[in-house]
């Protein structure tokens, strides 16, 4: 009996010298506009509407101004790169920690310029201006033009994958319907549709940090064992990530994955770039643009 999905690729894929598993780190550096906190925090008791939440404003802050420090600390330590899909906002708010970033080797994506503005609100001229005022941000503020998108709340619209390869983008993050790279087909180009992480660490904010690492380190273990060349995009958030309960059970993932042989490290743009050098993607299903 043939197990293999439907629309697999008939190419076999392959990572860089064999490696059993590609590993995608994503941060998360995330922002919301002036007087707006985040919907969510640690805090379980909601304030009256209309309160101003002095302690999500300064919660979502920890990002910039720490968080994102402490992470790229982190993967210094384990000589991994890294890919921080970036609110614009947060690169205008904290511009030394937009250089810090490129500067040590990792890869800036978009994703919006602020948390909550999502692109299926978006009409698609509203959509095109977004893109182009996010990009040229990120340009502004780390020197190098974006070649990945992922959405606000990984949510993209009919029209988001069409607008990205006008605009010269190689990859888009919003898949949720694949565990391998596809090939997402527009009117103006090729994209890789890369997977999303379905386990981020805000999964666990109100219990154990501890829950995230044996799911990674469970998840990396049943993947290297029985699906290689598998592929893991673990998530982390600069204002939730970066905090030491959760940085500290990072570190133990990151020295968990990178004991094994045959584990390849590597930034989207990078992944996206070998598997189309490698023409091994099989097409994802395109939703018709609006």
């Amino acid at each position: 009996m043939n197990l293999v999905a439907p629309g697999a690729s008939n190419t076999p894929l392959s990572w860089p010298a064999d490696a059993r598993i590609a590993v995608m780190i994503t941060v998360m550096f995330e922002s919301w506009p002036e007087g707006k906190a985040p919907p969510y925090s640690p805090m379980a008791s909601p304030l009256r509407e209309g309160t101003i939440d002095r302690q999500g404003f300064a919660w979502a802050e920890y990002g910039g101004r720490a968080g994102i420090w402490r992470l790229l600390q982190i993967f210094e330590r384990f000589g991994v790169k890294v890919t921080v899909a970036a609110n614009a906002k947060s690169l205008e708010r904290h511009p030394e920690a937009a250089r810090a970033i490129v500067e040590h080797g990792h890869e800036v994506a978009g994703h919006g310029y602020t948390q909550d503005q999502f692109m299926v609100y978006l009409e698609r001229e509203e959509e095109r201006a977004l893109i182009e005022r996010c990009s040229a941000i990120i340009e502004h503020t780390t020197g190098k033009r974006p070649v990945g998108w992922a959405s606000p709340r990984m949510t993209a619209s009919l029209n988001t994958a069409d607008l990205l390869a006008q605009a010269g983008f190689r990859w888009h993050g919003d898949v949720h319907d694949a565990d391998l790279p596809v090939r997402i087909v527009t009117a103006a180009g090729d994209l890789v549709g890369l997977p999303h992480s379905e386990f981020t660490d805000n999964r666990v904010m109100r219990g154990s940090p501890r829950d995230f690492q044996s799911v990674y380190t469970d998840t990396f273990d049943f993947l290297y064992r029985h699906e290689a060349p598998a592929l893991l995009n673990l998530t982390v958030h600069a204002h939730w990530g970066g905090r030491p309960p959760m940085a500290a059970v990072l570190s133990n993932v990151l020295d968990h994955l990178s004991r094994a042989p045959g584990v390849w490290f590597a930034r989207h743009d990078e992944v996206a770039d070998w598997v189309t050098a490698q023409g091994s993607l099989p097409a994802a299903r395109t939703p018709t643009p609006a």
